[in-house]
């Protein structure tokens, strides 16, 4: 009999709910089969550790005495550049945000040492962040400079707010070109000298709920180590993806917005992280519960990384020209044995994210499930679905003649 989340959410009050990762239900649901299985097992969590450059964090310090208006001024966090056109005392300092004096690519390939991910880093840290200001003044807003420090503690609020994150699928990223380049999947090697990859395949949140039919917007997942929201579809959520017949993407499809209390949070879970020859980014953990309300989301759960197929791009010409050619699609476990084969020759892969560490994420949240301090929630909104005809679109240059 289908189940419903309320049912699910007493047997966690009363502590008998039975939770799984989705590592583990491969193995369950291949000895006892799917119908016993999703009569027996109530939630799978799931979990993904790696970059994730759309994230970034709003912060509140409180009013100065005297008052002075950030917004519209120029302000600094360990001298990192930070967005200051919102209110008098409120502030967004983005993953990706550098200092001024940055030298970035002009000494080339540039390190990168320390941005707005290492920032959000210091911050969940609990350590002590420098802030300068400067402002144009107003009768109701005198002050002009502040100096000061932050700290996490004393700030009204931090939030997390990362508009695209937890990709269902990505590119495998190769190099074609005979010399070295630098991209945000990392160094790769000339003439396909090595192959990247960046998400936790079987255990990774949308694989296991490829229709988003639990997860939605309002759902509590894991965030940071701590908890958080699906608020929105993230940012280039292209649910039209090509599928497979389980309905698995091939390709880039469905991402989260999510949002969540930094206070709650933990540096072993957002860390600031330098990409040689590319920028900064944040590390990111994110952990979602799929309860399993029916034999349909459990098959859907014993997804493995066979079943998963990645599109291998050239990231020297193809990529950053928009060109659709795909070199191959290669399996999450052929890309996990530490080689592929592409046009007859052997390449190492390595992956940008840490499949350790998303097992460690989703067992925490299994923890939380099982200890009754995690309770699921029902969507207030359904993701776009396939029959959304939501898709991303490139920028429609038009050039300015003046």
């Amino acid at each position: 009999m289908p189940k419903t989340i309320e049912e699910i959410n007493e047997k966690i009050r009363k502590g008998n709910a039975v939770v799984v990762n989705a590592e583990e239900i491969i193995g369950i649901a291949k000895e006892k089969g799917i119908k016993k299985t999703a009569q027996e097992v109530d939630v799978v969590t799931t979990g993904t550790f790696g970059p994730m450059c759309s994230s970034g964090a709003f912060i509140n310090i409180g009013h100065s005495n005297p008052r002075i208006k950030l917004g519209g001024g120029r302000v600094y966090l360990d001298d990192v550049q930070t967005y200051a056109a919102l209110a008098a005392a409120d502030l967004f300092i983005g993953a990706n945000a550098l200092p001024d004096d940055d030298p970035r690519n002009r000494i080339y390939p540039g390190e990168f040492n320390f941005g707005g991910g290492h920032v959000i880093e210091k911050l969940v840290d609990g350590k002590d962040i420098r802030l300068t200001a400067t402002a144009y003044g107003t009768d109701c807003y005198p002050r002009k400079k502040l100096e000061t420090w932050i700290n996490i503690k004393d700030v009204n609020e931090a939030v997390l707010f990362n508009p695209r994150n937890a990709y269902q699928n990505y590119n495998v990223a190769v190099n074609l070109s005979n010399k070295i380049i630098y991209t945000y999947m990392g160094i790769l090697k000339p003439n396909m000298g090595n192959a990247n990859y960046s998400t936790s395949g079987q255990l990774s949140p949308l694989f296991n709920d490829p229709y988003y039919k639990t997860i939605g917007i309002g759902i509590k997942v894991f965030l940071g180590g701590g908890i958080g929201f699906v608020a929105w579809q993230g940012t280039q959520h292209n649910p039209a993806a090509p599928r497979t017949e389980r309905g698995v993407p091939t390709r880039g499809a469905g991402t989260l917005a999510l949002i969540g209390d930094m206070k709650q949070m933990s540096s072993d879970w957002l860390i600031g992280t330098s990409m040689l020859g590319y920028g900064c980014t944040l590390t990111v953990g994110v952990g979602i519960p799929i309860p399993v309300l029916s034999e349909e989301m459990l098959e859907y759960t014993t997804v493995t990384d066979a079943d998963i197929l990645a599109p291998v791009i050239d990231y020297s010409s193809a990529y950053p020209h928009m060109e659709t050619e795909i070199l191959a699609e290669v399996s999450y476990a052929q890309l996990k044995s530490g080689w592929i084969v592409i046009r007859g020759k052997q390449i190492p892969t390595a992956s940008l994210s840490s499949y350790s560490r998303a097992i460690k994420i989703s067992n925490i949240l299994k923890e939380w499930i099982q200890n009754g301090k995690f309770l699921l929630t029902q969507p207030v909104e359904a993701l776009p679905g396939i029959d959304s005809g939501i898709k991303p679109k490139p920028l429609k240059e038009r050039p300015i003649v003046e």
